[in-house]
């Protein structure tokens, strides 16, 4: 039996050499005294770039939003302290199906064999902490040892890639610079070949119910994304001349242009020609659903029973579940398999929202902020979500190849800013629109600095309406409790980049607006827009007032007088 090629090398050294090898070209984090030996190996290695973030909280969100555009990021950070304030961003990650790698320069492995008290941990000689609890939210971890690192490296790295979800990797602060035997050929980042019969047998389940179904549609989930599939399922569609729906944490992974594109899919929340062409499909075929409430429109999304249910590498069709089949093969072999289909009864597509001539000097409201909106995006957009009244972005109309970012399932308010971070150091090349309030945008402010040192050009778009709406409409429409500081928005730029060439605006009026929405975008634009506090798009309002309802129950606060917003009733 002959092994395969190998050679000597430190463990730091290999450790970056294989996130390279897996498209890692950047890692954020913040530096802490048993990271440093990592860091100084990154440093002298000098073809991976150190992207330092203002705290580890940011850090995670900007390795999320980099995996989103480059297929998989990472992080740096130091024990406890580091490590549990980024446990938040990897949390979200998990929840959205999102692989990081989160590396944490830990305590020596020789104060762990000898049971030694150090810093950043609980002080009790105990040192498995963290490790336990990255355990709910993190799909391996493992503390390196000279012993594992050259296995362990390549399976959380290959682990992370493969589920698409995030990975935790403690690295001890002593063993970074040591000599062990690695694999000499690259990491490669690939699926195991499905099984043979698996998966000929899956794809003709499939391709025999879409051959059979007289209404078949597509329901397409964020895996679509994650898994790299629209491609084959725009394909799919245009073969059997299908309707495709997406789950509103899916928004624009199917092309909206695309001729069988529907719209979003939420129960009663959904256009009713979505809504039936999805429930009363007789072969739906659904793309790594995972409902809760707030895309199912509050529970009421209803499958077809007999929906076929298929995921990164496995299958429902019916009674049978096939496993050891991977989503881009099973796709395929279907595209190959069923007859193509001429015509079907043409369905209703929503047309794009139109753009009205608004009056320039009246004051600005939400409603006529998100049309002018609407008319500004382009083919190729990256645009950002954060929780509040920007969710009015998943009712736009997205022009071609645009990417969606937001923390639709974990809703981390703040999770914007840093992600923006991530997805321009991605692809500095894109036009990148962040959609932010007041509210999310103080968690995570401070890494407008990281952008700006950066000399990075998003355009910012930050609504100042003095807190947390979209929490008036669940509670507390007028309370302190959802009110904050008021701050010069537009003027931190300047603070936190004195130099800086960024074009900024305080926006009142439409006419502010559109002379904002004129500026070129050859630097930073940062538009503060402020909107009234009680002023809020009727959907983002009803599903807050819903949301109340099931949080709260029956005997909640919010049946109270005046306690929540309401949507604005006419006549």
């Amino acid at each position: 039996m002959t092994s395969s090629p190998s050679k000597r090398m430190k463990i730091g050294d290999f450790l970056v050499r294989r996130l390279e090898e897996a498209g890692i070209r950047h890692l954020f984090g913040v530096p802490g005294d048993y990271n440093l030996t990592l860091l100084q190996q990154l440093h002298d290695n000098g073809t991976m770039k150190w992207i330092g973030t203002t705290g580890e909280l940011n850090a995670s969100y900007a390795a999320d939003g980099y995996a989103r555009l480059n297929g998989i990021g990472a992080l740096l950070v130091t024990n406890g302290v580091g490590a549990l304030s980024a446990i938040n961003g990897v949390g979200g990650s998990y929840s959205e199906h999102v692989p990081v790698i989160c590396i944490c320069g830990s305590i020596p492995l020789r104060s762990i064999d000898r049971g030694l008290g150090m810093h950043h941990t609980m002080a009790d000689a105990t040192f498995d902490h963290f490790l336990d609890a990255y355990a709910p939210v993190t799909v391996a971890r493992v503390r390196l040892t000279p012993r594992n690192a050259a296995a362990e490296i390549d399976r959380l790295i290959l682990t992370a890639w493969r589920e698409k979800l995030p990975v935790y990797m403690e690295l001890p602060s002593d063993i970074a610079y040591l000599d062990i035997e690695v694999p000499a050929g690259p990491l490669v980042l690939a699926d195991p070949p499905s099984d043979p019969e698996r998966l000929r047998s899956c794809i003709d389940a499939i391709a025999g119910r879409l051959s059979a179904a007289t209404s078949p549609a597509i329901l397409v989930d964020a895996d679509a994304d994650r898994f790299g599939v629209a491609p084959e399922l725009m394909e799919l569609a245009e073969r059997i001349q299908a309707p495709v729906a997406v789950i509103n944490a899916a928004k624009a992974v199917i092309d909206e242009t695309f001729p069988h594109y529907l719209g979003i899919y939420g129960g009663k929340a959904s256009e009713p020609q979505v809504r039936e062409a999805i429930e009363t499909s007789d072969c739906l075929l659904s793309i790594g659903y995972r409902p809760i409430e707030v895309t199912t429109g509050d529970f009421t999304a209803s499958l077809p029973v007999d929906t076929i249910h298929a995921r990164g590498h496995s299958v429902d069709v019916g009674d049978d579940n096939y496993q050891a089949v991977t989503l881009k093969e099973v796709l395929r072999g279907v595209i190959d398999t069923v007859a193509p289909v001429r015509s079907r009864a043409p369905r209703h597509v929503a047309a794009a929202v139109a753009g009205t001539q608004a009056d320039g000097s009246a004051k600005l409201t939400q409603a006529a902020y998100w049309r002018a909106i609407q008319s500004y995006l382009r083919p190729g957009d990256v645009l950002y979500v954060d929780n509040g009244t920007s969710f009015v972005l998943l009712g736009l109309k997205l022009p071609p190849n645009c990417t969606f970012i937001g923390s639709i399932n974990w809703g981390s308010i703040g999770y914007s800013v840093g992600a923006l971070l991530g997805a321009l150091t991605a692809a500095p090349y894109r036009r990148h629109l962040l959609f932010v309030g007041d509210g999310s945008f103080q968690v995570t402010a401070q890494e407008l600095s990281t952008i700006l040192r950066h000399d990075h050009k998003p355009v910012i778009f930050l609504i100042n309406n003095g807190g947390y709406t979209i929490e008036r409409g669940y509670l507390g429409k007028t309370e302190p409790y959802n009110d904050i500081a008021n701050w010069a928005y537009a003027a931190l730029p300047k603070v936190l980049c004195p130099d800086t060439s960024a074009r900024s605006f305080v926006v009142k009026t439409n006419g502010d607006l559109q002379s904002a929405l004129s500026a070129p975008n050859d630097t930073m634009i940062f538009v503060e827009s402020i909107m009234d506090s009680c002023d809020a798009p009727a959907a983002v309002i009803s599903s807050s007032n819903k949301g109340a309802e099931l949080d709260y129950g029956p005997r909640g606060p919010q049946q109270r007088d005046n306690l929540q917003l309401r949507p604005a009733t006419h006549g």
